[in-house]
């Protein structure tokens, strides 16, 4: 039998369990992965701006058709870069996250900043105040006193999306957190799967951090809310959501960071319930279909889009996924020896296609091809990222509680009480002879305009 060389082994990359290419890393060695993990993080921060002259701290480039990128995805980048933190132990980024984060809490100090009110989700809201509740998991730096905490913060997203104007009322899709936070938004009327994922997970982490029942109760409506819809199907596939006024046309669409979000809200519960069974049969049931239907070959993939097209939005669900997927192993370490494997598998594909860019290591998002697609973008970087640090995360300390090494101050009360849609007191007869008087006026000034223009 012929020999060959170790350099030629990798030239052809064949190599066990090293991945040859512009990412060079060996994912049997921590320090290689961590090594590879930070320069992937620094490619990612290439597409941030907001710490530039006259830019917005906090967000991507966006939203469309002004960039490819919507508020909530610089949500996504913080907890991200928070995730690389924690299982690296690099805090060179510290300055960069925290101003981010902090310059989009808004005046309630709730992530309702009024400049996204248009487009405001309550997925969107979420996704920062996932950012919020891992610095607050993770031991993260703490804010100056005059600024606002990371639990806080955390805490407002989860009261204000608890109240009944963010809700459907009655009917078969009672208690269903609506998509949109607006009436004026598109999607107020779709009930969909992340907006009551999104709360059911920080719902969950609240419930184990602070040792708060309620905090574990109402996640625990949540979930069941989500199954007696038919979100979760018999076979545990995770569909998209339906539209009031009953739910029942269900957009059967499988995204992978929705399973993946239930996932880690159920290793979170788990873990605060002492093992109970219930949580153990959920993540176990979620496991075994998600590596059925996002890790086909044990490579992540995106089956509602990636055979056709997938947005911006969609090109960064990989990596929370991998991200999320790492949690539920620190959380319920009976799952390794299942999602261990193919995570690292997954992984050997998603640096084995990181060789574009002008360095020749960006990285795009089809992992199963084994070659560089030309598609860069802060998604594709936060993917690969996530797929690096999920395999250290069977060594990493699990997320803090308020008792572990947790520091954050709480509020249980943050957040704002005030109504979405404005209500007005009645219009008496005064109110109507003051706008007569005014519309009068109005009515006089315009005429005299018109006339002046009229002068030649």
């Amino acid at each position: 039998m012929v020999k060959l060389s170790t350099p030629l082994l990798a030239t052809l990359g064949l190599v066990a369990d090293r991945v040859y290419g512009a990412l060079e890393v060996n994912l049997d060695d921590p320090a290689s992965i961590k090594q590879a993990a930070k320069q992937v993080a620094e490619d990612l921060l290439t597409f941030y701006h907001g710490d530039e002259p006259g830019m917005v701290p906090g967000i991507l480039p966006g939203p469309p058709p002004d960039g490819d990128y919507y508020w909530w995805q610089g949500g996504a980048l913080w907890g991200t870069m928070l995730d690389y933190r924690h299982h690296t132990g690099d805090n060179s980024f510290d300055d960069t996250i925290s101003q981010a984060i902090l310059w989009q809490v808004g005046p309630n100090e709730d992530f309702m900043p009024p400049n996204w009110t248009a487009s405001m989700g309550n997925d969107d809201q979420a996704f920062w105040g996932f950012s919020a509740m891992l610095a607050t998991e993770t031991g993260y730096t703490d804010p100056p006193a005059d600024q606002p905490q990371w639990l806080s913060l955390a805490q407002a997203v989860f009261n204000e999306q608890t109240h009944e104007d963010r809700r459907v009322a009655s009917g078969n899709c009672e208690w269903g957190l609506r998509w949109q936070v607006y009436p004026s938004n598109n999607g107020y009327n779709y009930i969909n799967t992340v907006a009551n994922a999104c709360y059911f997970n920080i719902g969950a982490r609240l419930a184990r951090y602070t040792n708060n029942q309620t905090y574990a109760d109402l996640a625990g409506k949540t979930f069941d809310l989500v199954q007696r819809l038919g979100y979760i199907s018999d076979k545990w596939d995770v569909y998209d959501g339906a539209h009031l006024p009953d739910c029942t046309d269900i957009n059967k669409a499988q995204f992978s960071y929705n399973a993946a979000m239930l996932l880690q809200g159920c290793a979170f519960l788990y873990n605060f319930t002492d093992g109970e069974q219930i949580w153990k049969d959920r993540i176990d049931n979620l496991v075994d279909r998600m590596l059925t239907i996002f890790f086909p070959d044990n490579v992540a993939f995106e089956p509602s889009c990636e055979t056709a097209q997938c947005n911006a939005d969609m090109e960064s669900f990989k990596g929370y996924m991998h991200r999320w997927m790492g949690t539920t192993m620190q959380l319920a370490p009976h799952t390794r020896d299942k999602i261990y494997p193919v995570l690292k598998t997954s992984t050997q594909a998603a640096v084995k296609q990181c060789t574009g860019g002008d360095n020749g290591r960006f990285c795009g998002f089809h992992w199963t091809t084994g070659v560089f697609d030309g598609e860069t973008g802060a998604g594709q970087q936060m993917n690969v990222l996530g797929a690096l640090i999920s395999l250290l995360s069977p060594d990493t300390p699990a997320p803090f509680t308020n008792q572990t090494g947790g520091t954050s101050q709480g509020n249980v009360n943050a957040g704002s009480d005030e109504p979405l849609v404005p209500t007005f007191t009645p219009i008496t007869g005064g109110d109507r002879a003051g706008a007569g008087i005014l519309t009068a006026l109005l009515v006089a000034g315009c005429l005299s305009a018109f006339a002046w223009m009229s002068i030649d």
